[in-house]
Parts: C-alpha cells; structure tokens; sequence
C-alpha cells in the first residue's frame, strides 16, 4: 500500500526539531531509524503530515558513562549497542538482548529509544530498561524532563510523550559492582517478535540480594515490572529455593493471553523457567564481577 503524502524536513539542529514539534504538534512525527514508524505509515495505520529527519542533528548518535549514569543517545542504533565493549563488559543485560533484536537489516537502522518510543508490548528493548531501572530524558520548546521508563510506559504503543517532546537519550544507572544479568527470549524463528522474553538484573551486597530488576516482555498489554518477585529476592540470601520462589512469582505476574504463539497457560509456563534460568545466570555475572 502506498503511504498517504507527507511534508519531509531534515533537521540540522536540535532546536529546529523542537521549533517544527512545536508548530506541528502531533501532525509531526520524528524519523530516525524508521523501522517501525514507516510500515505503520505504508499501511496507513499512521498518516502523520510532516516526517522530522532528526539523522543530520550532532550529539544524539553517543554512547557515554559519567560518574553514575550509562547515557544512550536517540540516534544509537541496536547494532551500537551490540558492537559497545562498555555495555558488553559491564551491562550484560543489554549485551543479551541487543543480538536478538530482530534481524541485522533492523538492527543496522533501528535505534533503541525509537523502539521505546514505539511501545510495541513484544518489542525487547522495554523490559531490558525496566530490570535496570532506567528513566529517558525528553525534551521540547518549553523545557526538558525525565520520565521513568514504568511511567514512560502507558499501554499498547502508547507513551507519556507529548506530541511536541522528542526523546534525546535513555540513562541508564551505572552498573555497580558485584552486579549481572541476563535477557531470555522465545521466538518462533530468528528475528521474530518475541513470544516471551524475560530481563533480569541482579546486585549483590554482602551476600544477599542488594537490588533485584525482573520485566516481562509479550505477556500482556506493556512490558511488565514483576515487582512483587523483585521484592522477594531483595535483602534475602538467593538460594535455590528464593529463587525458585521468586521464579513463581513473576509467571503470576504475566498476563498472557492465547494466540496462534501458544496460549496462556504455555506462555506463564515460559515466564516461570526463563526468570529461574535467568536469575542463574545473573547470579553467576554478579559473584564472578
């Protein structure tokens, strides 16, 4: 299907982004990798009137640490976060989940805040920010803010986004030491949406669990913030059997429902063995780091 027509500008600035948002509003949306906004638009399920190419805008393309914070740029594309020997060292989350980003047409274009801008409940990347508590910096005409990554999450391709704020970087705290994790997704063939996907993020303080990140991914509307297994972990000694524990726990937490990927009951049954498998696996990182 052709797309319906539209006004393209190629932004050369920051602030030029945030004069068009500001006079279009949500007649504008931004165009940095496209991979998921231009199929929305062919197919007609999006008609915006003005693309916003923020591609040409300097500072946006920058994988950075500062004194607490891992700092992902708008323009980043999956494939940087997948070539980063930062993020493959120390933010072994990330380093999971980036190969299992689709395909590497995808990859190559697609950037990680684009793909939370988008929302789409299968989609990785939310999950992975959730676990490690991440928040994205926004900014319009009138100002900036950051907004936590559960709050910036509203529902089904839905965000706390204003029609005239652009995202220009995720933060992600900096890794501790003692620390590890792990992402687990299933998918029916390479490069497929996910028909589950478990983060996991775990922080050791004195032999005990100092802080505990688990999110679900395609087990209900938005990726899903398994606190209440987060809660079970926190401040115990992780065994077997607390992890066991908090491994049932999150599978009540998911909100699956039956489609042609399988149905409910097999999907909360993935959950369970994903987030025991993965708290292994983030448990191992953590007391080898």
């Amino acid at each position: 299907m052709y797309p319906p027509s539209f006004d393209y500008r190629a932004a050369r600035s920051l602030e030029e982004v945030l004069e068009l948002l500001a006079e279009r509003g949500d007649e504008a949306k931004i165009l940095a990798g496209g991979q998921s906004l231009i199929p929305l638009i062919k197919l007609r399920f999006a008609a915006p009137t003005l693309l916003v190419d923020i591609n040409g805008v300097d500072g946006l393309g920058e994988i950075r640490e500062d004194d607490d914070s891992l700092r992902i740029g708008a323009l980043v594309r999956h494939r940087d976060v997948v070539d980063s020997e930062m993020i493959s060292s120390r933010y072994p989350a990330m380093a999971a989940a980036a190969p299992l980003i689709a395909d590497p047409l995808i990859r190559n274009r697609g950037t990680l805040a684009g793909s939370l801008a988008h929302a789409d409940p299968a989609a990785d990347w939310a999950s992975v920010m959730l676990a490690l508590g991440a928040h994205v910096h926004v900014r319009s005409s009138s100002g900036e803010r950051d907004i936590s990554i559960d709050d910036f999450l509203q529902g089904p391709f839905t965000t706390s986004l204003d029609p005239t704020e652009v995202i220009t970087e995720v933060v992600v705290p900096r890794a501790p030491a003692r620390s590890g994790g792990t992402y687990l997704k299933l998918e029916r063939r390479v490069g497929d949406f996910a028909t589950v996907g478990a983060a996991l993020h775990l922080v050791l303080s004195n032999g005990t669990v100092g802080a505990a990140g688990i999110a679900l991914t395609a087990v209900g509307p938005r990726s899903i913030k398994a606190a209440d297994a987060e809660a079970v972990l926190s401040g115990s000694e992780p065994t077997p059997e607390l992890l066991d524990e908090a491994a049932d726990v999150a599978s009540r937490a998911a909100q699956p429902s039956d489609d042609v990927r399988g149905t409910a009951e097999y999907k909360r049954n993935v959950v369970r063995v994903f987030v025991r498998r993965g708290l292994d696996r983030a448990l191992e990182l953590a007391r080898a780091s």
